[in-house]
């Protein structure tokens, strides 16, 4: 007698746990959905407005389209000014390899880096360029500052180029302006 009821006892303790198991687990599989939407929901909204702001506000000066060196890279460059200040943008669709340590974004002499270097690492000489900073991904939308002692001028392509390896993956052909 006093094993059924310990039987019992157990199956229905057994019973209830796995439902409120199940209960808890359907709950925190509800609300990551929830706030993952509302995320990406104010994310949208907010890449929305900043696109919106920028068309707005800023003013593309050059643009152009990278050109592969030593390593494939492809997409647009523009580079535009807002508020005074100057920047450069890489769009959506640019995209380059991630085989080089040290890959910078650079501005160059130059109206056509590939053109005018050997292949196959296109080497560049010093003097002839400017390092704006390190390459912040290796696909997708970027923006770069452009300090204001930079006479925009001087500098008729845009380039990744691997600074260890003195390597151009690629480059913006010609600059445009607008």
């Amino acid at each position: 007698m006093k094993l059924s009821h310990l039987l019992t006892l157990s199956l229905s303790s057994f019973v209830i746990f796995s439902c409120v198991q199940e209960g808890s687990n359907n709950q925190s599989n509800a609300n990551p959905l929830a706030s993952n939407t509302s995320i990406r929901n104010s994310s949208i909204q907010t890449d929305s407005l900043a696109q919106s702001e920028k068309s707005q506000d800023a003013k593309v000066i050059s643009s152009g389209a990278f050109v592969s060196g030593e390593h494939t890279t492809q997409g647009a460059v523009s580079i535009m000014t807002k508020n005074g200040k100057s920047f450069l943008e890489l769009n959506q669709s640019f995209k380059t390899s991630k085989s080089g340590p040290d890959l910078v974004v650079i501005l160059h002499r130059s109206n056509d880096v590939i053109n005018s270097t050997k292949p196959p690492a296109y080497p560049l000489k010093r003097g002839d360029y400017f390092v704006l900073a390190p390459l912040k991904k290796y696909s997708g939308s970027q923006v770069y500052s452009i300090p204001d002692t930079i006479k925009l001028t001087d500098y008729k392509s845009v380039g990744i180029w691997c600074r260890k390896f003195n390597a151009t993956f690629g480059a913006a052909s010609t600059l445009r302006r607008k």
